[in-house]
């Protein structure tokens, strides 16, 4: 698979940037569940002249925006990547399929641009780190993606 890189030259020389993956919602982009954003403008001010790339899990799996809330029932985003939990949105509809397939999708950016780190929407079902809701309440545990992107070791960044 081609991989893409930011290129710049440099007293001749060729210099290639990695980019960092960020959740969508925290610039601004209006992809929650909600239909709304979580704009972050200290992060975005801090991440001026660095290259990153946008994304929304569960908008590369499919489902739409706005979409019902979801959360992960028994466990946490490692579960449902094992097969051993689901995601259900508030209409009891299991979205796990889409939330898995946003994962893949994220994975596919992971080798395209060789992604090391990433800054996440915390207590998402999708992108949270230590946190995420369950229903009404705040537990213990990862999001669906954030547990593949802990596997794949990249650096991330609860914001």
């Amino acid at each position: 698979m081609m991989k893409f890189y930011s290129v710049f030259t440099y007293q001749n020389e060729l210099l290639y940037i990695n980019m960092v993956l960020i959740s969508a919602c925290l610039i601004g982009l209006n992809c929650r569940f909600d239909g709304q954003s979580k704009t972050n403008t200290t992060l975005v001010s801090t991440l001026k002249n660095t290259h990153f790339i946008p994304f929304c899990p569960e908008q590369l799996g499919g489902l739409p925006t706005p979409r019902s809330r979801a959360w992960i029932t028994n466990g946490d985003g490692n579960d449902v990547l094992a097969g051993k939990s689901k995601v259900i949105n508030e209409a009891g509809t299991d979205v796990t399929p889409q939330f898995i397939k946003g994962t893949i999708e994220t994975e596919k950016l992971l080798t395209l641009f060789n992604i090391k780190k990433a800054y996440l929407k915390s207590k998402s079902p999708s992108c949270g780190i230590g946190k995420i809701y369950h229903e009404q309440n705040l537990v213990d545990g990862n999001g669906v993606c954030s547990s593949m992107l802990i596997k794949k070791n990249i650096e991330l960044i609860n914001v």
